[in-house]
């Protein structure tokens, strides 16, 4: 049997770290590199990125966006057309396919990968989206360590266009709930908001998506008049609207497009 190829994780942070430890245990070898950061039982050290990808045939970069670049620079002199350099980190569409450019001279192929759920609870299990030209390589490679990959076009960036999108809906709503909440602890409920919000997070479906989206579409107008008393009332509470001011901003864009029709 031929053993599966090695691979190499640039960036032992707490993602990294999860990922590179599963795929170890996997009885896979793994080449870890980070500059601060000590590797994981079963993850072998390597000198520097060029050694790292040098032994490898799969290579992760695990870091944080704003050394993407200067990773997949140190990283190039030393990929070969037989191996894959796939792209974790959560940055912007337009980055990924800077990546792509530093890769692609190199005849190596690339994937743009975007992890959906928190790393430290699922490891190597992380559900992602993959594009590139080597995101059926990853899924192929990552698959045999239990990762579920969905492939979404050749194009680098996509995968990172998808993830971000749905990052305004999660992160927004993070960002509202929030507020709310500290509305709440000013006016002294915030234990029964919080029973509140779970309770409707709980009984989500369908259903309710669909009255989000219509209902503001139909009531456009009305709720436009109730997000401006909310946000008079964050200001006499003294807890910056700052959701809330956007809510309303919108409310009225849709409301005036109503009339317009």
């Amino acid at each position: 049997m031929t053993a599966p190829p090695a691979v190499a994780v640039l960036g032992l942070g707490e993602a990294g770290a999860a990922i590179a430890r599963d795929i170890a245990l996997s009885g896979n070898r793994v080449i870890g590199y980070d500059p601060a950061q000590s590797p994981p039982d079963g993850v072998e050290v390597a000198a520097g990125i060029p050694q790292a990808v040098a032994s490898a045939k799969v290579v992760l970069s695990i870091n944080a966006a704003a050394v993407a670049l200067e990773v997949a620079d140190a990283a190039a002199p030393a990929l070969t057309p037989d191996k894959l350099y796939a792209d974790l980190n959560t940055t912007a569409p337009a980055l990924k396919r800077a990546l792509w450019a530093i890769v692609e001279p190199t005849g190596a192929r690339f994937a743009d990968v975007a992890l959906m759920e928190p790393v430290p609870d699922w490891g190597v299990r992380t559900p992602s989206l993959a594009s590139g030209n080597g995101a059926e390589a990853y899924q192929a490679q990552l698959g045999s360590f239990g990762t579920p990959v969905t492939c979404v076009g050749a194009e680098p960036g996509a995968a990172a266009a998808r993830k971000l999108a749905r990052s305004v809906f999660m992160k927004g709503q993070a960002a509202a709930i929030g507020e709310a909440l500290a509305a709440a602890d000013r006016l002294g409920c915030e234990e029964w908001l919080y029973g509140d919000i779970e309770s409707t997070l709980m009984r989500a479906d369908g259903r309710l998506l669909r009255r989000l989206i219509e209902g503001s579409r139909q009531h456009a107008g009305r709720r436009v008049d109730e997000m401006a008393a909310a946000v008079e009332m964050l200001e006499e509470l003294e807890v910056e609207p700052r959701v809330s001011a956007a809510a309303e901003a919108w409310l009225r864009s849709l409301a005036a497009s109503e009339v317009r029709r």
